[in-house]
């Protein structure tokens, strides 16, 4: 069975980079626009989350702050996909739990890579 995967960014182009990347080797990936859109969506479905940090609404932290609070969803892998990539901002992720950190503009290949990781 394929992993779900939802991809949570503000910018319908890097979803549809996930997509690109993604599809291809089989994982059944979902979108949301940013970090409340996707809490609406988390659920013990979703096998990994490829979040953005700068969004609307809801931040990538608040939202893997928010996910890790819930029983059913602070296991499940985080990985940040984002152009921030300062020593201060990736010691706040690892400390919320974020299991990987990828900097825009990303290699698809590097994107597989880690997704297959974190989920076989």
């Amino acid at each position: 069975m394929a992993s779900t995967i939802l991809s949570v960014d503000d910018s319908p182009t890097i979803r549809k980079l996930v997509h690109k990347a993604l599809d291809p080797e089989g994982y059944e990936v979902l979108d949301a626009e940013n970090g409340r859109a996707a809490l609406d969506m988390a659920s013990a479905a979703i096998d990994l989350y490829v979040v953005d940090v700068n969004m609307p609404e809801m931040d990538g932290f608040e939202f893997v702050a928010a996910i890790k609070e819930r029983a059913d969803l602070k296991s499940t892998p985080v990985v940040f996909l984002t152009t921030e990539s300062s020593a201060e901002k990736k010691d706040r992720g690892r400390a919320l739990g974020v299991n990987g950190w990828i900097v825009k503009p990303f290699e698809p290949e590097a994107l597989v890579k880690v997704v297959r990781m974190l989920t076989e």
